[in-house]
């Protein structure tokens, strides 16, 4: 089995580096068809790994000055009734529904890199930074994080043309800095739904934490990256705990080897993204996605009948 984790791990962390996000999302299928884990295993197991790595991208953003405790520990506070009920409510599924389900949330993924790949305006960030794996998906947010200037974000990502600039979103608050009502029912409702993401299939969320913080707080987009680091760790943090109080095994040797390697292959990944183009890189990757989506979609639909 370790002798699967390593390379395994240093794929998903090679992709984590190289594209700037996405790589996580494959996690799952790697634990459950490559090492044997169990499906509810293998989400519970997703959540350390993306806890763990989260905390290591949101402790560079915040020597740089981009994470905001103050809000994050809000909204992530905010979301972990969320995780508790997506953590209850994943137990409750079948295995095959739960890796069904999960396939298709892999192919929306896949949906939405390519809408991103094909946003007009968007460039191929500098290298050079050190790499920081992540869960934080932001709609191009790839210029504001410490790996190759981009966060690591999950697929699920909205493109740059959604999110309106941090400066009009400012203008809607009101004097003084408070939020309006709405705004704040907006992000209890998101911050709720990411908490649910989080639990039941062990992703994330990003892709609904960085809109939320920059539409509804004005945050500019490298802080509300950075900031949303801190939410999905909060709210890994508080899944794999409700997971773990009920008696799931977990194998840690393996879960540890595995983790260890996507952190080394993170480092691999930004220097290959400083040579090879981001979309031939972002389009394999999602060709991977599909084609990891479709294998999923085989072994577990038969298993529905």
């Amino acid at each position: 089995m370790l002798a699967i984790a390593i390379p395994a791990g240093l794929l998903i962390g090679l992709s984590l580096g190289a594209l700037g996000g996405g790589g996580s999302i494959l996690t799952v299928p790697v634990l459950v068809y490559l090492l044997h884990q169990p499906p509810h295993a293998a989400t519970a197991g997703s959540l350390l790994i993306v806890g763990i790595t989260v905390a290591a991208g949101m402790i560079a953003h915040r020597r740089a000055g981009r994470v905001r405790l103050g809000p994050g520990v809000a909204f992530g506070v905010l979301g972990v009734a969320g995780a508790y009920a997506g953590t209850r409510l994943s137990a409750s599924i079948r295995p095959d529904l739960l890796l069904s389900l999960f396939a298709g949330l892999m192919l929306v993924a896949a949906a939405a890199m390519l809408r991103r790949r094909g946003t007009p305006g968007q460039h191929a960030p500098a290298a050079g930074n050190p790499p920081v794996p992540d869960e934080a998906a932001v709609p191009d947010a790839r210029d504001a994080s410490p790996l190759r200037g981009r966060a690591i974000t999950a697929t699920l990502d909205k493109p740059a043309t959604a999110v309106r600039p941090a400066a009009l979103s400012a203008a809607r608050r009101r004097p003084g800095g408070t939020v309006p009502v709405r705004q704040g029912l907006k992000i209890a409702a998101a911050a709720t739904g990411v908490g649910l993401l989080t639990g039941f299939f062990g992703v994330g969320g990003g892709f609904v934490i960085v809109p939320a913080l920059v539409l509804a707080l004005g945050f500019e987009m490298p802080v509300a990256v950075g900031t949303s680091l801190l939410v999905i760790a909060i709210n890994s943090a508080a899944a794999l705990a409700a997971r773990l109080g009920g008696h799931l095994h977990l194998d840690w040797p393996l879960l540890g080897v595995f983790t260890a390697a996507a952190l080394a292959g993170a480092l691999a990944g930004n220097r290959v993204a400083s040579r090879v183009d981001a979309s031939r890189l972002t389009a394999a990757f999602t060709v991977l996605l599909i084609a990891v989506a479709a294998y999923s979609l085989i072994r577990s639909l038969p298993g529905l009948a």
